[in-house]
């Protein structure tokens, strides 16, 4: 029998009308979609189920993106398919700890919407950005970020795609030099902010005074951080985790592996796109993995995994 991990995509996947159909096929999603958009101070079918530019603002997309991966998930447990972990890149961990059972799916929503505003507006716009660096390996990229202050590794997406964050004027100099050592391309990203970065540091203060307001409950299964790329099972771990994890890099490749040598042979990717089943295909070819994105995906899941 497969041993299943669902996996969450985070900010960047997300496109209008995402979860429609999901809303208008079933009546579990309906109420719990219906719950949380009681909850926030923002029209949230609006920002998923419509045409419209406030998607793509952070402050939006971080409690869309995860409102939608949860009822999505919902449907899967609804049909009987249960992970034996969880993980989620950098925005998709709350919902992969919505899904282990410490957050509740409407408080993870919460958080999000409060984790969103504080990446957006932390550090002002045109202080600093993000840049994708291809073709490179990960150590050859760390050493050269080591002579260059004010620039660090974001995300360790997988094999050949590693996103490096901070300053713009150090993103610059970074991307010289890097270029310079053998990085086939290196390319700005289109994002508001350094995430993932030191200048991110007083976000995380705030951070911890949101989780503080939050109920997290004993976890029901393992999920993954993105700090340490190991399982966490003790609910008592996981606002010191978050709240690191919002200046600290983000370990996927990491955690990837580290969930195959656990013995999980299938991934579920929830959510909108495929980005995560891209990056698996770069870390490691020979495990399974599913997409679940529209509402017909379900079945299909379902049938193969049942």
């Amino acid at each position: 029998m497969s041993k299943i991990a669902f996996i969450y995509p985070g900010q960047g996947a997300q496109k209008c009308g995402m979860g429609r159909d999901f809303y208008e096929n079933s009546e579990q999603a309906e109420k719990y979609f219906d719950a949380v958009c009681r909850r926030l101070d923002f029209d949230l079918k609006k920002i998923c189920f419509t045409e419209n530019e406030e998607i793509n603002q952070t402050e939006y997309t971080q409690p869309a993106m995860v409102a939608v991966c949860l009822m999505m998930a919902q449907e899967l447990f609804a049909q009987g398919i249960r992970p034996e972990m969880t993980a989620g890149l950098s925005l998709g961990e709350y919902a992969a700890i919505a899904t282990a059972g410490a957050f509740s799916m409407e408080d993870a929503v919460l958080l999000v919407r409060e984790r969103g505003k504080l990446m957006q507006y932390t550090v002002p716009a045109g202080i600093g950005g993000m840049s994708a660096v291809l073709g490179m390996e990960a150590a050859k990229i760390e050493n050269v970020l080591k002579n260059i202050p004010g620039v660090m590794i974001a995300n360790y997406n997988c094999p050949g795609q590693i996103v490096i964050t901070g300053e713009l004027t150090a993103l610059e100099k970074a991307g010289t030099a890097l270029k310079e050592a053998g990085a086939k391309r290196v390319l700005p990203l289109k994002v508001s902010g350094p995430f993932h970065s030191l200048l991110m540091e007083p976000a995380a203060s705030k951070l911890k005074q949101e989780l503080s307001k939050v109920t997290i409950s004993d976890l029901q299964i393992p999920y993954i951080s993105n700090v340490t790329a190991q399982k966490v099972t003790d609910k008592q771990e996981i606002a010191a985790l978050l709240c690191e994890g919002i200046h600290s890099s983000v370990h996927w490749e990491q955690s990837v592996r580290y969930m195959i040598r656990q013995g999980i042979d299938t991934f579920v990717e929830i959510g909108p796109g495929r980005t995560l089943a891209g990056f698996m295909k770069k870390i490691d070819p020979t495990v399974t993995v599913k997409n679940v994105a529209i509402w017909e995906d379900v079945k299909k899941v379902v049938n193969e995994l049942c």
